[in-house]
């Protein structure tokens, strides 16, 4: 079973991987033009070729099915570099956010936190099935930086990520303040200064 589904109810016969893509697909393509909220379960449903039903039956909401649709369509259009050296593959990490989340697409991600606002149960499944999932992928790159000597292991992983990629996601929310590939890379400067682990 997918760990980012979070059944509701039992289920009944086995999901069926070809049912399931056509929704996430017809999803992701409703919402390459359309707001959160102007998307609904009636268009999902019409636009994949199943029932409001089936929808209901693997989802308790459409909200958690564009969910699901935003983090698959964020694993085909951002990679997890691995190019031998911690700094180039966090910063080629946050240059490809960037250029996801500026996208039409990935303007999503803040109606998710605007949709939260109202609704706590699905800001926090918001932050376990997405930004838990998200975490996880890129905590590889740190990893890799610790164990080649390259980052400080004393340092907390999660506030070293916080530190990369917080300012953009911020500067994002606030509407202040370039986001392009210069930025990118001065702020993962900025932060290896204090975690990258000092030469012998």
């Amino acid at each position: 079973m997918n760990p980012l589904k979070i059944e509701s109810k039992p289920r009944g016969r086995q999901r069926s991987a070809e049912i399931e893509a056509a929704i996430l697909t017809a999803t992701t393509e409703l919402l390459a033009t359309k707001s959160l909220r102007d998307v609904t379960a009636e268009a999902i449903a019409q636009r994949a070729g199943v029932s409001k039903a089936t929808l209901y039956k693997w989802w308790p909401n459409k909200n958690l099915i564009a969910l699901d649709a935003f983090l698959l369509m964020m694993r085909q259009n951002v990679d997890i570099p691995n190019t031998g050296s911690a700094f180039q593959d966090f910063k080629l990490e946050l240059q490809s956010i960037l250029r996801f989340y500026t996208s039409q697409r990935g303007r999503l991600f803040r109606d998710f936190i605007a949709e939260g606002q109202s609704d706590p149960e699905f800001l926090e499944l918001f932050r376990v099935r997405f930004l838990a999932s998200r975490r996880n992928d890129v905590r590889v790159i740190w990893e890799r930086g610790v164990n080649r000597g390259e980052i400080r292991s004393e340092v907390d992983p999660d506030i070293g990520m916080d530190m990369i990629f917080g300012p953009m996601i911020a500067r994002m929310l606030y509407g202040r303040g370039p986001l392009d590939n210069a930025s990118a890379e001065a702020v993962v400067t900025l932060v290896f200064g204090g975690i990258q682990k000092a030469a012998a």
